[in-house]
């Protein structure tokens, strides 16, 4: 029995061996390793970044196996680009990649150093130009303004200021803030206890005795000085 059975091993490696050709073999791993190369990425939720600059970015992705891809391979070299915030991937097999882009947006424009940019909601500085967005945004003026300012428009935001009667924003080195309006009605802020201070004013610009007055004072505390 044992005899019988090595024979029928050594007949089926022989008819292997006969038969076997590496060529073939080499043909068929190419061709599975081709299948999942990628072919294809669909670009989603774009707004400000236009979708030639992102396919231009991942060039280097096209024709990587679909399965060896990883989100900083496709995540890394698009952090250069104006708006950027982050991504999600899905893969689509057996070659496509869906990419969701997350962008920053525009709150203000800033003037600093004779130049104009654009100040994000992540506080970067983005050059300006008049084709990126039309709505009209405040502007921000005074040195040091960038690091500080997205602070000061979300407390403004959670305290339901009317953000879109701001026409501009003045910051000084002491850590406060004066806001005109329409109008040219100033707002003059203290350096502390922004919350009151911001639920204050929202009083006093519903209040109709203050309309008259083209500047309200509140950095003293308890005391409201107006002109």
């Amino acid at each position: 029995m044992k005899k019988f059975y090595r024979i029928f091993i050594l007949l089926v490696l022989l008819i292997f061996l006969s038969t076997f050709n590496p060529k073939e073999l080499n043909i068929t791993v190419k061709k599975n390793d081709d299948f999942f190369k990628i072919k294809s990425v669909e670009i989603r939720n774009n707004l400000l970044i236009k979708e030639k600059e992102i396919i231009q970015k991942l060039s280097n992705i096209y024709k990587k196996n679909i399965f060896l891809l990883k989100k900083q391979d496709i995540e890394e070299p698009l952090k250069d680009i104006d708006f950027f915030e982050k991504i999600e991937v899905k893969k689509k097999y057996p070659d496509k990649i869906v990419i969701t882009i997350f962008e920053t947006f525009p709150v203000a424009i800033l003037f600093k150093n004779k130049g104009k940019y654009f100040l994000d909601s992540s506080s970067n500085l983005i050059l300006f130009d008049d084709k990126i967005i039309s709505k009209e945004l405040p502007s921000v003026f005074g040195e040091g303004a960038e690091k500080k300012f997205i602070y000061f428009h979300d407390k403004l935001k959670e305290n339901n200021f009317p953000y879109e009667k701001i026409k501009n924003f003045y910051y000084f080195k002491i850590g406060r803030w004066d806001i005109e309006l329409g109008e040219k009605k100033v707002i003059k802020f203290p350096n502390n206890n922004e919350n009151e201070a911001i639920n204050k004013s929202i009083k006093l610009l519903k209040n109709q005795d203050f309309q008259k007055y083209s500047m309200i004072d509140l950095r003293v505390d308890g005391k409201i000085i107006v002109e």
